[in-house]
Order: C-alpha cells, then structure tokens, then sequence
C-alpha cells in the first residue's frame, strides 16, 4: 500500500485559525486597507489573452532587481515566503540533518525542515525575546544545514542585531542561514545584500504585508549567485501566476502608497504600546507591524468581546512561552484609532485600570 515519507506522517500540521473573518481584520498582520490603486487598475486592466499565456518569472526579476538594488542572478522570485522556505529546505537537508529554530517564531521553519527530514533543534527566546545568540552558537555542529530567523520574529516583534546574524552565519559555513525579512518596511534594517560577504546567507521578503499582496502570493529570495543556481534547479518555471507578475511592477512603483501606510502603522504601533502603558498591560516592544501582550485570565474573553465590535485579533496562546498572549496588527490611521478606542472600551469592562495621570 502507498505510504508516505515517515517524516511526513510524524508532521504536525499548520491550521490557521480562518473561519469567519468579517470584520477589520488585525489577526493575520495583512496590510488592513489593501493594495495600491495602481493593483487595482492593473487588473482591470487583464484580459483573457494575458490569462492564457504561461507566465514570464524574468521580466518580474528585471524589476525586483532594480527595486531592490540587487543583481539579477542573485534572486529568485517565489510563491510567497513559504516557498523560500520549501526550496531552502528541499536543496540543503539532508534527511538526518539538523535545523536550528528559536522559538517562538514563524511555524513553516519547523514543517519545511522536518518535511525535508531534519531533526529540528528548537532553542527558546531568551527573557523578554531575546535571541539567544551564544546558545544558538554553542548547538552548531556539522550536522547543522539550516538555522532560520524571522526578523523581525513574528509573533515577537523582536530583533536581531544584524552584527550577531553574521556572527552566526561564520560559525556555521556549512548551513543555510534564512534571514526571513518579511516585516522589512516596519523595521528598516536589512541583511540585504551581506551574502556577498558570506555566502551562506539568504535573504527571503514578501509582498504580501506592507504592499497589500497577500493574496497573490508574491515573495523574493536571494542569495549568493552561485547558490541560487542550485535553487533555481529545484523550483518550478511557472511557480507565480500572470496576474501576480502583472501586478508586481505597478505595487513597486507606487513608493508613495507604501511609505504612507509604513508611516500610519508605525504611529499606530507607538500608539498601541502607549496605551498598554497607561493600562499596566504587559507587552513586547516590537519592530513589525503588530504588537504582542499579555492579557493573562482576560486573554480569551478580550478576544471575544472585540470579535463582537467587528475587531479580529489573535490568540498566540499555542506559541511556546504565549500562553494568554494576545497579537494585534496595526495599519492605517482610522483603523488604528477604532482599535484603540474599542481596546479601552473592553479594558474598562474587563476591570482594568489606567494609571492616573500626575
């Protein structure tokens, strides 16, 4: 009888918690207003003929390229970041090998790597979510073939300083080390383009959170040319659809639509930690486009009560060390405003007090 890879049968799989999602959705860090106008006349733009067509990756990676100020061939455009992923783990595991994670982190690391055959090695965040460099550093063997960081992490919010994911990379000239630099714009600082340095790190980015994307699927990984060679082996011609590399080129122009919405999230997220001061609420300074806290007992009910003001939020109690965490993502100014005005509302109901102003 046909049975599949023992490493896919021992899999735990990934289960976003989708559902019914109407509402302003702060839950899935997604740009909360949408794509740039230009998206939008682009695709009314599309035609049967365009659709017929197998999709061109090149021309998309000539304007990728020159966006980003990289070498053609030192990038691939990939379905989303999660193949960057797949392909990262599918070139360099070995089944047997070893993968580095610090946990908590994005959940597609640990299922990419043991879906190649990796033994994951799951090292958790120091105290307030530090990374762990010097533990990470001393767990490197010659069995490590990837060490993957979000950064910033999501669902932390926290950073590495660029100087240890270097530090890091050297230890390891034998692994694939995967800077997911999903949260880029909110951040502002960049592993982009240290490869040329040290070759064995890569740089995976997406589409899909500042630029309004998600649905297309639309994500960029680079690296050493001669390592992308090897990963442009393993994927497909055909891995984005015409209508994301039609639309591609007209979200890069627009600078303005994405600058402004950086510029609204970013206020609101210093809004956001504000007002968790005033109410005592215990969170963690974040370099993204979303804000972890902790709620402790009123963790579901919070939830709940802004579920039914329309306000989508999420639960990251199955995280490891987010037990009673809530998530929350920020945008554009109206949306920020709205949340924090039905935040205070559900704090006050859920007996929460502010600090009284001197």
């Amino acid at each position: 009888m046909l049975k599949a890879r023992e490493a896919v049968l021992t899999l735990t799989e990934y289960h976003p918690p989708l559902g019914n999602r109407e509402g302003l959705r702060l839950d899935f860090n997604e740009n909360t207003v949408g794509c740039s106008p230009r998206v939008l006349e682009r695709l009314r733009n599309l035609d049967g003929e365009d659709l017929a067509r197998y999709p061109v990756r090149d021309l998309g990676e000539d304007v990728v390229a020159r966006h980003l100020g990289v070498r053609k061939d030192e990038l691939l455009l990939t379905n989303g970041t999660d193949e960057a992923i797949h392909l990262i783990c599918g070139t360099y595991i070995e089944p047997g090998e070893n993968a580095i994670v610090v946990v908590p982190t994005f959940a597609m690391f640990r299922i990419y790597a043991e879906a190649a055959g990796a033994r994951v090695i799951e090292i958790a965040a120091g105290e307030t979510f530090k990374y762990p460099t010097q533990t990470v550093l001393s767990r490197i063997t010659e069995s490590t073939r990837l060490i993957a960081i979000a950064n910033p992490n999501n669902p932390t919010g926290a950073f590495v300083p660029l100087s240890e994911i270097e530090q890091i990379a050297r230890a390891a000239p034998q692994a694939a080390i995967l800077i997911d630099e999903a949260y880029f714009e909110f951040c502002g600082e960049t592993m982009l383009p240290k490869w040329r340095d040290v070759p064995n790190i890569f740089v995976s980015r997406t589409f899909s959170k500042a630029y309004g994307l998600a649905g297309l699927r639309i994500g960029v990984l680079m690296g050493n040319a001669e390592q992308m060679k090897m990963l442009r082996r393993a994927s497909s011609p055909y891995n984005l659809n015409s209508v994301a590399l039609a639309c591609l080129p007209a979200a890069l122009e627009d600078r303005e639509f994405v600058s402004n919405y950086v510029a609204d999230t970013e206020d609101g997220r210093r809004e956001l930690e504000s007002e968790l001061d005033s109410w005592n609420v215990r969170y963690w300074p974040s370099r993204a486009n979303f804000v972890l806290m902790y709620l402790g007992e009123n963790c579901r009910p919070f939830i709940q009560q802004m579920r039914s003001r329309g306000i989508l939020v999420r639960d990251r109690s199955s995280d490891h060390g987010c037990k009673d965490c809530v998530r929350i993502t920020l945008g554009i100014r109206e949306h920020n405003q709205r949340l924090l005005s039905n935040l205070r509302e559900v704090f006050s109901e859920r007996g929460l007090r502010q600090k009284v102003a001197r």
